[in-house]
């Protein structure tokens, strides 16, 4: 963050008045926001004279952006968490990141669990924002080898991971957005998605004050409290989840607000091209899809002059200089038209992941490409599409649902024998889990599966929303379960009955 502490500071000089944030809290001047910063680099300063690697509460608030920059012009590394994270997640950011202070409210911290005697109670630091210094001694910023923000990933096996991405990789993303929207300097960009993911701070805070508009947010997400901050304040662009811009769609009186957007990009789980294209339509604005995650920031976008086919059936190109490619289990080249194992080379590239305490560099290609554990099909124009995950996950709304933990929760309800969950589609959500069950002749469905899922105190995030008792489990013709004949069949059966799965959940 430090490059962009510091363009900030000299543009405070020339445009004080202009706005950087708007907020719950109201509209929040550049000079003002820089002015908290430098107060919390100053107080920063007095713990630790050297750079410091620093946990922040990231919430979609002024605070939030002033923190991060304050750290910036200490020239520290920023560790973003959510302020609803729970106290066995913090603790596993503190084994990860091992910050050397801690920045938050009081009301967060009391919710991490902050220990009084690992982290020195201390004062507000940038607004009610205090600051907790760790016991030792200062680490130094040098183990996140050019790190500059760090962030939990969901990941797909059951521990978050910490992203460590560096600075150059958060300007490379932004420019390459801000060329392929065609945004200008001064234009409001909305920041939903909450910042405590890498994307977020990326594309949410990093970007508006990158382009020199403001970061437009609300509180507690809110379809309708979006639209009305996109409309009143004339947001160009953002980026949402694929269920959180349907959403939009669903609001009353909604038809044609975001008419003056130039576009939205949508990502981060499976899409659906007949549901974007009517949300579009009814939003009265520009849909792109783009392909990207955590550890590659953004690589694919469409442009809002590409045709829907582009925009809305694909991912999109790769940003100037990054390299898409599918591969065959070799590892080689399939060409276009072919499905293959998604492998992503660019400089939005992650360091690696903070393990430790310290950067641990990621796992590539002998030629530099990451596997990104997605399957992908590259066609002859250069477009991208994701055709599926290689890992066995459910993506719903833009969460990853470890399929090996929900069959093992299902198979540990009495009366189950056989279990086999798969992605059922869903127009809002994108997937939704559902579970084919053999039983042993007991009359099962979703109620009594999630009932004696609740009473094992399985965490609702891996209980199944469809249920459906079959007599045998698909198997290929060696007589292993078959999935994609399981997916067919889920589907198939979710047409025909439209099970007891709640829309509303």
């Amino acid at each position: 963050m430090k490059t962009l502490a510091l363009e900030l500071r000299d543009r405070v000089r020339e445009l004080p008045d202009a706005i950087a944030v708007i907020d719950l809290n109201g509209t929040h001047r550049l000079a003002d926001v820089m002015a908290a910063a430098e107060r919390g680099a100053e107080h920063m300063a007095q713990h630790d004279p050297t750079p410091p690697t620093v946990l922040i509460q990231a919430d979609n608030t002024w605070q939030t952006v002033a923190t991060a920059l304050a750290v910036g012009l200490r020239g520290g590394v920023v560790a973003v968490l959510s302020p609803h994270a729970t106290a066995s997640e913090f603790v596993l950011a503190v084994e990860d990141v091992d910050p050397d202070m801690v920045v938050a409210d009081l009301r967060t911290l009391e919710q991490w669990g902050v220990s009084d005697q690992d982290f020195l109670p201390g004062d507000a630091a940038v607004g009610d924002r205090h600051l907790r210094a760790r016991l030792g001694d200062p680490r130094g910023v040098s183990r996140w080898n050019g790190g500059s923000v760090i962030a939990m990933t969901s990941g797909s096996t059951g521990r978050p991971k910490c992203v460590v991405q560096s600075e150059d990789a958060l300007r490379y993303a932004c420019s390459c957005t801000r060329d392929a929207v065609g945004l200008r300097p001064g234009d409001a960009v909305g920041a939903f998605v909450p910042l405590s993911s890498v994307a977020a701070a990326c594309f949410g805070m990093y970007l508006p004050l990158f382009v020199g508009g403001p970061m437009v947010s609300i509180g507690k997400w809110s379809p309708a409290a979006a639209l009305d901050a996109m409309a009143a304040h004339d947001v160009r662009w953002t980026m949402l989840v694929p269920t959180m811009a349907l959403q939009l769609s669903l609001v009353e009186n909604g038809a044609g607000r975001l008419a003056g957007m130039r576009a939205m990009t949508v990502g981060g789980g499976p899409m659906n091209a007949s549901a974007l294209e009517r949300a579009e339509q009814f939003l009265g604005t520009t849909f792109l899809r783009v392909f990207g995650m955590s550890e590659c920031l953004g690589h694919t976008t469409a442009s809002p002059d590409d045709d829907s086919r582009i925009r809305l059936g694909t991912d999109g190109r790769p940003f100037p200089g990054t390299i898409v490619r599918a591969v065959n289990g070799a590892g080689e080249d399939v060409g276009t038209g072919e499905i293959g194992d998604a492998q992503v080379r660019g400089p939005s590239m992650f360091v690696g992941y903070a393990r430790g305490g310290q950067v641990a560099a990621p796992t590539l290609t002998d030629d530099g490409f990451l596997p990104t554990g997605d399957l992908v099909e590259v066609a002859t124009d250069g477009s991208i599409t994701v055709m599926g995950r290689q890992k066995q996950i459910i993506i719903r709304g833009g969460r990853n649902i470890d399929i090996n933990e929900v069959e093992a929760a299902v198979a540990g309800v009495p009366g189950i024998v056989q279990v086999c969950v798969v992605p059922i589609p869903d127009e809002l959500l994108s997937e939704r889990a559902g579970a084919l069950v053999v039983t042993d002749g007991r009359a099962l469905g979703l109620a009594e599966v999630t009932d004696g899922l609740s009473r094992r105190g399985v965490p609702r995030h891996n209980w199944p929303e469809y249920v459906f008792a079959v007599d045998d489990l698909p198997q290929n013709r060696v007589g292993k379960l078959s999935r994609p004949d399981a997916v067919r069949m889920a589907a198939r059966l979710a047409g025909v009955t439209d099970p007891n799965s709640p829309r509303d959940q």
